[in-house]
């Protein structure tokens, strides 16, 4: 009987979620909505126009800093574990070899935002 009344809720829920989501919004395009790209360039001129490089140092930047916290988070729970000298050697690693690529690009005017 729990389970009939829990995949009747269920259902009942999901089926009120949906009709909401299709009766609620209002259809607004116009060009900023209809334009399915965010990158800085006309996606209607010709693909051979050279763009600014700043994006792709802005996407770069922000997978690194995206890989360093994916990486770096589970560290408080790792503390937990019995080998704590072998998760700190390592996580120090970690964090060593990012400071060292962030230096190098600082020194080799990577960051630089102007062109």
């Amino acid at each position: 009987m729990n389970l009939l009344l829990l995949l009747a809720i269920n259902i009942l829920l999901s089926l009120t979620l949906i009709t909401v989501a299709f009766v609620l919004p209002q259809i607004n395009m116009y060009s900023e909505k209809a334009n399915p790209y965010e990158c800085g360039f006309d996606p209607t001129s010709s693909a051979r126009l050279p763009f600014s490089m700043k994006f792709f140092l802005v996407a770069i930047t922000f997978l690194l800093f995206d890989l360093e916290i994916a990486l770096l988070l589970p560290l408080p729970w790792a503390i937990q574990t019995t080998n704590l000298t072998t998760m700190i050697t390592s996580a120090l690693i970690l964090v060593t070899i990012l400071a060292l690529g962030l230096l190098y690009e600082w020194l080799q005017k990577g960051l630089e935002w102007t062109e």
